[in-house]
């Protein structure tokens, strides 16, 4: 159970780092300083962020697989990411994105996500 909580936990650190790399640059525009760079320094600046991703991502996926003591197949594994990705995506773009409004069809297909959640996980 440890194992599996600490996995869970790094993956949402993970997540919390891709998804400002991905799409944080998208608000930095607001700020002054931003507005300066160019293509390749919002690249470099992602790839800044992604780092710490990678370092959160990498063990998690160690700790967590099966086949390194763990408690989840790769499958499992990778169910469980989308669903973090997807869970922080939303909280992220409700925070810092308000012009974007979650509507019926996500949660239509976060309840297909969850869905699958249970069927890679039935034995």
């Amino acid at each position: 159970m440890r194992k599996a909580l600490i996995t869970i936990g790094l993956l949402i650190l993970s997540n919390t780092f891709m998804t400002f790399a991905w799409y944080g640059h998208l608000k930095f525009k607001q700020w002054s300083w931003f507005n300066g760079l160019s293509l390749v320094g919002v690249i470099l600046i992602s790839w800044g962020i992604a780092l710490f991703e990678y370092s959160f991502q990498v063990p998690a996926n160690r700790i967590g697989f099966v086949e390194n003591g763990g408690p989840f197949t790769l499958w499992q594994l990778k169910v469980i990411q989308e669903v973090i990705t997807l869970t922080v995506f939303t909280v992220f773009t409700i925070v810092f994105f308000k012009n974007e409004n979650f509507r019926m069809n996500h949660a239509i297909g976060f309840g297909f996500l969850i869905l699958a959640v249970y069927f890679i996980f039935k034995k």
